[in-house]
């Protein structure tokens, strides 16, 4: 261990000098691609221009991310079910805070995520309060039914890589390339990636928050 710690040092530093590097020779001022895909954003389908980034014109780095995360829960469930010890029943306060910001936080994940296509927001921040909102609920002692602890968990943490690959799928069957969404059609297809990948997200991080167990008991 004592060999492999002073091996380290060294790759660190060589890590670092080149990462100094790239940052110190970077040009003072550069567009970057900005002006290019505010130049195509007629056809994204979309009017946010953050959008049709992640969801069109670099539609290869979400869809990693998408299964990054898919991935991550896969690992941490195979790890096993074994519980953590039980908590204790939460107080008043807590129980009435969550009833009180759970509905809130549902319509502000669905505000987030209607108003990407024009607005700041998206599929990611929607996602986000949509996993603050499941954990909330956990840690106040609610729990989901367990018919929907079956097939229906696994599709949910499942659709956001599903639709994605449905929809480059349908590229390719219209005679396009992955993800290269038809002007006429890719308004409807981000969207419905976009749904599909905010359920993902917020079911996928309140899992990730419970560790290796899946939820379980009786929904309250």
């Amino acid at each position: 261990m004592t060999v492999l710690r002073w091996l380290l040092y060294p790759l660190l530093l060589v890590l670092g000098g080149g990462l100094g590097y790239v940052v110190l020779t970077l040009p003072q001022e550069a567009t970057g691609l900005r002006d290019l895909a505010a130049g195509h954003l007629d056809a994204s389908g979309v009017a946010n221009p953050v959008t049709a980034v992640l969801l069109n014109f670099r539609g290869y780095d979400t869809l990693l991310e998408m299964a990054v995360l898919f991935v991550a829960l896969l690992g941490l469930w195979s790890l096993g079910d074994s519980r953590p010890p039980r908590d204790p029943a939460p107080g008043p306060v807590l129980d009435t805070l969550t009833r009180l910001l759970a509905p809130v936080l549902l319509l502000v994940a669905a505000y987030l995520l209607w108003v990407g296509a024009h607005a700041p927001g998206g599929a990611f921040q929607a996602g986000s309060i949509l996993g603050a909102a499941g954990v909330l609920m956990l840690l106040a002692g609610f729990s989901p039914p367990q018919a929907l602890l079956g097939w229906p968990l696994r599709l949910t943490v499942a659709a956001g890589l599903l639709a994605f690959l449905a929809g480059g799928l349908l590229t390719l069957v219209a005679g396009a390339r992955l993800l290269e969404y038809p002007a006429a059609l890719a308004g409807g297809l981000i969207f419905f990636i976009e749904a599909a990948a905010t359920a993902a997200i917020g079911v996928t991080l309140a899992a990730l928050f419970l560790g290796g167990a899946r939820p379980t008991g009786k929904d309250r």
